[in-house]
């Protein structure tokens, strides 16, 4: 994997060599051929291009000298030339089937045995893999789509030439926010949705919000992962102050400049605790907040049948999540996919394992994992230890004010008469064990009278029997949600940003503390 000006000087050294094979890996045929282009004039070497369209051209003068357009015609040329000459190389931009032994793997093999006596090399550019024998008669090189840096300047290349033209509002941070979103682009498509929001005649600040929009339908159908509709108009979740304040600390380090100070871009957040209690709520929130896209990883989609498949399937999903950077990677319920099992003879979970970990460790894209969890005992330790993920937090049952407000909140969305004063307290004394969840269902129960029989029905007496109906999971499990309240006391922090309480009384107990 390259950048542009590492891709560029590894093959001016690879030309310079005279490396008789080199296979460029990249979907971005142009961009290559515009390197390319630069290195012919800088080291001063005969190059010529094949392609399908034009036959063999010479990349200086840009004339046919083959009008042959087949490959294997091409082929036959390249032969024949380099037979003749010293020093020669051609680049072959639309090779087939040479993934395997074949006719055309073969005929090419011949023609870089051709290019060892005499000087020359054979470039091939593609987006598979080359015939093993093949390959190792030269050397491979992949050129990955524009970095930051390298976007910045395809950004101020689109935009700088028309502020005389039409209205600019963007300055040197906006220019930078656009590269920041468009990196990992391919250059055209990064040039055709710049192009496309300055058709209508000006470029707002506004806009920049539409570069992810775009930018999130050229990935809305990406391997593996699923695209998640977010409401915009979520804007708040009840009873998770402290995770809230934390999180507006880490949009600051998600668009910030961080390689001067040698810091990757924030890795993201494990979400453990009681069931109903807002987890996953607070990924469609964080990606509302935001303003980015929201692609949940789902394991079950990932397993497969054949051996190596999970892996490769999983590994592309994580390359499809860095392409689509900045992003919120949602992964719910990840005990479910990565949990310890004896039964896992063949040894897929721990290699699935090793593989989340190593890139959750390595990669520098900005991608913010929330990653959510009720049964955290089945996880992996290593998956736990800190410098993983940047912060753990606990989501425990709400305490009394968490509570009021969440209710608030359901009442606001339900569009709801509220109680009284008096029946509100009262509410708040019901509910102590609800979750989040268990208190919606309650709201629920009295928007649907609501609905049938209309507001005038809705009474102060009808809002405390729906909350008596509700049976929360406090009381149908209370062993189990001890257990889980038990393990979050002592090794998270408290997303509420409160004392850890018990669901019977307000007792307060040591807890962790986070640095904001």
């Amino acid at each position: 994997m390259a950048n542009k000006e590492e891709f560029k000087n590894s093959l001016s050294r690879m030309f310079r060599a005279r490396i008789p094979f080199i296979s460029i890996r990249s979907i971005e045929r142009s961009r290559v051929l515009e390197i390319i282009q630069q290195l012919s004039e800088e080291i001063n070497i005969p190059i010529y291009i094949h392609s399908l369209s034009h036959g063999t051209t010479d990349i200086k003068t840009r004339k046919t000298i083959n009008d042959d357009r087949s490959v294997a015609g091409g082929i036959d040329f390249a032969v024949q030339n380099i037979s003749q000459r010293q020093n020669l190389t051609f680049i072959f931009t639309e090779v087939s089937d040479i993934e395997d032994d074949n006719i055309v793997s073969r005929h090419i093999y011949d023609c870089v045995v051709q290019a060892i006596e005499k000087g020359g090399s054979i470039c091939i550019i593609s987006t598979k893999s080359v015939w093993s024998q093949l390959q190792r008669l030269g050397m491979t090189l992949t050129l990955d789509p524009p970095n930051e840096e390298e976007m910045l300047t395809v950004v101020k290349d689109c935009v700088i030439p028309y502020k005389g033209s039409i209205p600019i509002d963007w300055d040197e941070n906006d220019l930078k926010m656009a590269a920041t979103i468009l990196a990992n682009m391919t250059k055209i498509e990064a040039e055709n949705v710049l192009a496309t929001q300055m058709s209508k005649g000006s470029l707002t600040k506004d806009d920049i919000k539409s570069l992810s929009m775009e930018k999130d339908k050229l990935f809305s159908n990406i391997s593996g992962l699923e695209k998640v509709k977010v409401d915009p108009s979520l804007i708040s979740v009840g009873g998770l102050s402290g995770l809230h304040q934390w999180l507006d600390n880490q949009k600051q380090l998600l668009t910030a400049d961080l390689k001067s100070r040698k810091l990757r871009p924030p890795r993201g957040v494990l979400l453990v605790g009681v069931p109903g209690c807002g987890k996953s709520l607070s990924a469609k929130f964080i990606a509302a907040t935001w303003n980015l896209p929201l692609y949940r990883l789902d394991f079950a989609s990932i397993q497969g049948m054949y051996v190596g498949q999970s892996e490769n399937r999983l590994k592309e999903a994580f390359e499809s999540a860095d392409n689509a950077a900045p992003c919120i990677l949602w992964i719910d319920e990840i005990e479910k996919g990565l949990a310890a099992n004896a039964n896992d003879s063949s040894g897929v979970t721990t290699r699935m394992i090793g593989q989340f970990l190593f890139w959750l460790q390595e990669s520098t894209e900005k991608v913010f994992v929330i990653a959510t969890a009720n049964d955290v005992t089945k996880l992996p330790p290593e998956l736990l230890r800190k410098g993983r993920f940047d912060e753990l937090f606990f989501v425990d049952l709400p305490q009394d004010q968490e509570r009021a407000d969440i209710i608030n909140l359901y009442l606001k969305k339900n569009l709801l008469p509220p109680p009284s004063s008096s029946t509100f307290e009262k509410l708040t004394a019901i509910s102590a064990g609800f979750a989040g969840s268990d208190l919606e269902g309650a709201i629920r129960d009295v928007a649907i009278q609501a609905v049938i029989n209309g507001d005038p029905f809705i009474t102060d007496e009808l809002y405390e029997k729906c909350f008596q109906n509700i049976v929360p999971l406090s009381k149908t499990s209370p062993e189990r949600i001890e257990a889980i309240r038990n393990w979050g006391k002592e090794r998270a922090v408290p997303a509420s940003g409160l004392a850890w309480n018990s669901s019977t009384n307000d007792k307060a107990s040591a807890r962790r503390t986070i640095i904001i």
